[in-house]
């Protein structure tokens, strides 16, 4: 809905010079979208820097602006604000600061996601023989990446793909463009290839 908000025609140019909480009074009273179009037009420069001083990354940054006008739509009918500049200010940085939560979340979830399929991983190629110091776990991990890559690269992608980078057999067939079987083939030979090489007889 934001994406067409407009600014105000000749015949709505008097709406510009209303001040902020006239601009919020009449919007609410109204339901007119142009008096918010209008806060939009005044504030998104303001929002747009506030997300990038915390999220670091333009793509983010607009989607997050969006999402607080979006939300600022609704809010405004439940709120009295007095200062509508820094309330915007108080509420664009709440809601970078919620992304940012939920992001350091998703990425310690990944990471222990990863880490346990890395543990899978050595698990498969090495059975009972696997370390228990840190140390040998990441030496171990090193040789392995050594390892694959001495396989065929159809193998050797689809395992990275698998236990590296957290993909489904769907996912890895969509990536690859092999069948769903081949992608099982390709991990299945690819596991026990590295166990020949990687386990002591």
């Amino acid at each position: 809905m934001l994406r067409s908000l407009r600014k105000p025609n000749s015949s709505e140019a008097a709406f510009v010079t209303l001040t902020d909480a006239q601009l919020i009074d009449a919007y609410i009273s109204e339901g007119n979208t142009d008096y918010f179009g209008l806060l939009f037009e005044r504030y998104t420069h303001l929002v747009f820097g506030v997300c990038m001083k915390y999220l670091k990354n333009t793509c983010d940054a607009e989607d997050a602006v969006m999402g607080i006008f979006e939300k600022l739509m609704t809010d405004l009918k439940k709120h009295e604000v007095r200062d509508f500049k820094n309330w915007l200010y108080r509420v664009a940085k709440n809601h970078c600061l919620m992304i940012l939560r939920k992001r350091k979340v998703k990425d310690k979830a990944e990471a222990e996601l990863m880490q346990e399929k890395q543990q899978e991983f050595m698990e498969i190629v090495f059975g009972g023989h696997l370390p228990n110091e840190e140390k040998d776990v990441e030496s171990i991990l090193i040789s392995l990446h050594d390892a694959l890559n001495t396989l065929r690269e159809e193998q050797k992608r689809c395992l990275e793909l698998m236990y590296f980078e957290n993909k489904t057999y769907q996912e890895i067939s969509l990536l690859t463009a092999y069948s769903l079987k081949q992608v099982k083939s390709y991990i299945q030979n690819g596991k026990r290839n590295l166990i020949k090489m990687m386990v002591p007889k």
